[in-house]
């Protein structure tokens, strides 16, 4: 009977996430012209489902949330020929790339952060999942682009590095929406509880929370700064090369779209600077606590 009814609370969690996941899809901030957006944090209702109930649920949850965005992207299927290029479509851009949202539940109580408060260490915990299954999102994304859809949307020279481009541009800021409010909700609302609620404003960061958390912060900083200039490598590479011997050459600069390399470096950077001040915050708090 107890089983039961974790089972219908589970489902019906379940439902109402999926629903207001899908609901938010639809309001995108950013439309990009060949596909992705940037939403309004569409992903965390899924990321929730995954910390709350483990990630065999998460990943039930984020496969009919990928069976509903196809639902919604139903046209995108028309572009391409072939039943071998509408199963890969399928695949890659909508079932594996939202089912993987599952693992946001995948660092619950496993990344050591003992010595931090429980609500910065449930919202480090929800943060670091979310990351976790961006990343591989994306990778799906990227594959998909370079595969299934060079020579349609992408061009079919140096797709790979295209479409990495490409992808990068929405999904570097769909990303830090989904952790920025995954951090916030995790830090905020006790999501282990039965029925979830606000942690006591009596649980706060002590000192020794404070230094540990901004030690964390600088790594973050210095990984996201690295890959900032990894991805603006990867973009701009291509046109640092003579099409026909490959020699390296400045001449075809000028004949690159800056958009992508602005977006993610401003991102990038903004991210970078922006855990390494809060990072100085907290040890300056941590300080006076002393």
């Amino acid at each position: 009977m107890k089983n039961r009814k974790n089972f219908i609370k589970v489902m019906t969690e379940s439902a109402v996430m999926i629903a207001l996941a899908s609901v938010l899809s639809m309001l995108p901030l950013v439309d990009m012209p060949y596909g992705g957006s940037v939403t309004l944090a569409s992903m965390l209702p899924i990321a929730l489902i995954a910390y709350r109930h483990g990630i065999s649920a998460g990943f039930g949850a984020g496969f009919v949330f990928a069976a509903v965005q196809q639902l919604l992207g139903l046209k995108n299927l028309s572009y391409v020929t072939g039943w071998q290029s509408v199963v890969a479509v399928i695949l890659l851009d909508y079932i594996a790339a939202f089912t993987v949202l599952g693992l946001c539940g995948i660092f619950k109580g496993r990344l050591g952060l003992e010595k931090l408060s429980p609500e910065t260490r449930q919202g480090l915990e929800l943060t670091f999942g979310m990351l976790t299954a961006c990343v591989i999102r994306y990778i799906f994304h990227t594959v998909a682009g370079a595969t299934v859809w060079a020579g349609l949307s992408i061009p079919t020279e140096a797709a790979l590095i295209y479409s990495l481009g490409y992808n990068a541009t929405y999904m570097i800021p769909e990303t830090v929406v989904n952790a920025v409010a995954a951090f916030y909700i995790g830090s905020v609302i006790n999501l282990l509880k039965a029925i979830p609620t606000r942690f006591s404003p009596s649980t706060r960061v002590s000192g020794e929370s404070a230094v540990a958390l901004s030690g964390i912060l600088i790594k973050l900083g210095a990984i996201l700064f690295a890959a900032t200039a990894v991805i603006d490598t990867v973009i701009l590479f291509p046109h640092l090369q003579d099409p026909k011997d490959g020699s390296f050459t400045f001449a075809h600069l000028s004949q690159m779209d800056p958009t992508a390399i602005i977006i993610v470096s401003a991102v990038g950077i903004l991210l970078s600077v922006g855990a390494i001040i809060a990072a100085a915050v907290l040890r300056s708090k941590a300080k006076n606590k002393q």
